[in-house]
């Protein structure tokens, strides 16, 4: 039988798991799914639409959830989905998704929310992740799995954190961060490449010194196209996965639709949104 406190406020249309534990007044709202071994700590608010899998750990004052931050919003139902074995700190603001947004943020498993950490609308979130306290997502950004965001880091709309990539604390990022790759600045640039966690995941030596001179090529030689350094990697690690993983990313930066620039594809009418009626 779930541990619910009784000052706990639950809607009647929650369904939550027997082996859940909810603290001293949390609210958990209409159209919540809580699955097994999940802890609510005090205090902790889910606000609607939101489906947690299993053995979540929630902080007090949490928000999980909420609506979206965003002025064309209006009420439509859209929906947060987090997996299993994430710790969420306290108050930290994960929120849903946006009708012209795809209507879905979603969270992988095994992450680590520090405190004030948020989480914006739309946003798409792997597994394995670290984001240090005061991290900042704005709507619609991709983390994929095992990348670290550090404390007070900014990421603007529609940025991709690529695989293993590390953004340091207090950074500004408008650009996507290749895989494997450290970024730091403001605005953030390739300062390095993340030796520590390749090692700590299991990559061999033969990878990391791949990873290292795509660093040296892509990112510290002066000269020459990137068409022609990727076209060089390919060649040169004809069998390396984690080059392969580079070059996608590069390829795509080299569109120009990466990053903050996606802003262009957005189809709403962000003008419209603001208009004041009289």
């Amino acid at each position: 039988m779930s541990k619910i406190h009784p000052t706990a406020v639950i809607d009647p249309s929650a369904q939550i798991a027997s082996s859940v534990t909810v603290g001293a007044y949390c609210t958990i709202g209409p159209r919540v799914h809580i699955g097994d071994d999940c802890v609510l700590r005090s205090h902790v608010h889910i606000t609607s639409m939101t489906r947690l899998g299993k053995g979540n750990e929630i902080h007090p004052y949490a928000l999980v959830g909420g609506d979206p931050q965003d002025l064309k919003y209006h009420g439509e139902p859209t929906w947060l989905e987090m997996g299993d074995f994430n710790t969420v700190r306290e108050h930290a603001t994960i929120h849903r998704g946006t009708g012209n947004g795809g209507g879905m943020t979603k969270i992988g498993s095994h992450n680590l929310i520090m405190g004030n950490v948020h989480i914006a609308h739309d946003s798409v979130i792997g597994s394995h992740c670290i984001f240090a306290n005061n991290a900042m997502l704005a709507g619609h950004v991709q983390i994929d799995d095992h990348a670290n965001i550090g404390g007070g880091a900014g990421l603007h709309h529609f940025v991709r954190v690529g695989y293993c990539g590390f953004v340091g604390a207090m950074s500004r990022a408008s650009k996507d961060i290749p895989p494997f790759m450290l970024v730091e600045g403001s605005p953030a640039a390739v300062r390095g490449y993340n030796h520590v966690a390749m090692s700590r995941l299991g990559w061999n030596e033969t990878e990391l010194e791949a990873v290292k001179d795509a660093y040296k090529r892509l990112f510290r030689a002066k000269g020459g196209s990137a068409d022609a350094k990727v076209e060089a990697l390919v060649r040169d690690y004809p069998a390396s996965k984690a080059i392969r993983r580079i070059v996608e990313s590069v390829r795509a930066t080299g569109t120009g639709l990466n990053g903050r620039s996606l802003e262009a594809l957005r189809t709403d009418d962000k003008r419209a949104s603001r208009t004041v009626k009289g």
